[in-house]
């Protein structure tokens, strides 16, 4: 699968994206992750890409000319046949979760666009834009990060980025409930110790305690997930 962003910030991508599985799995080719500068498509010659919006207001805007050129020559380079999704990621866009990152693992790429200062320009929106994606009810400085959370959530979803099925199978959210407790040595820390399930071998014993610890962790921290 391949991830393709658009950002004024490509060091910040390729730094983050570039570590631990995601890392390892674009060293596998299970995934590829290109960081498109959008200034190498501005027309000015400072590499401009914002200017003030019209009516008035406050900051800078990102201007439509430069993002409109990234998302074409990104588009050009994509395989005819590939399923793609362009995605801006911003804090009017439905809130990620592990419904739509699941979704989107389906596609062949996803272009994602990072905006800055005041946002984009509303014709990108309008024109080259399929969806908007927020990652809270908050603003950052930035799109790069929230970007980075999508490739990750999206990209461990693709076959052979984790190591086995199960993975992605108990995981929070990926069961409808939260993921249960877990242990490893030593078996007593601090006066606290492992349960005994856990070590009894019963492997359908140790299931049902899952489970039900599950199913306590969700009704406790998270009871909109099971109402």
């Amino acid at each position: 699968m391949r991830f393709e962003v658009m950002t004024l910030f490509p060091e910040l991508i390729e730094y983050i994206t570039g570590t631990s599985i995601i890392g390892r799995a674009q060293v596998s080719g299970a995934v590829s992750i290109t960081a498109h500068n959008i200034r190498d498509y501005s027309a000015d010659k400072h590499r401009r890409v914002d200017d003030t919006p019209y009516g008035g207001g406050m900051g800078m805007l990102m201007a439509a000319p430069p993002i409109a050129a990234c998302h074409d020559a990104v588009t050009a380079s994509l395989p005819q046949e590939a399923s793609r999704r362009t995605i801006y990621m911003s804090p009017q866009g439905a809130t990620l979760n592990q419904k739509t990152a699941v979704r989107l693992a389906g596609y062949d790429a996803l272009i994602i666009l990072c905006g800055h200062y005041e946002g984009v320009d509303e014709r990108i929106i309008e024109g080259l834009v399929d969806e908007e994606i927020s990652i809270g009810d908050y603003v950052v400085t930035g799109g790069e990060m929230p970007a980075c959370i999508l490739i990750d959530a999206v990209a461990r979803n693709v076959p052979g980025v984790l190591s086995a099925e199960e993975c992605y199978e108990r995981e929070s959210f990926s069961s409808g409930l939260l993921e249960y407790p877990q242990y490893t040595r030593p078996p007593v820390f601090r006066g606290s110790e492992v349960p005994e399930v856990l070590l009894c071998g019963d492997h359908a014993e140790i299931e049902r305690f899952r489970r039900q610890k599950a199913l306590e962790r969700t009704r406790k921290k998270r009871p909109d997930l099971i109402l």
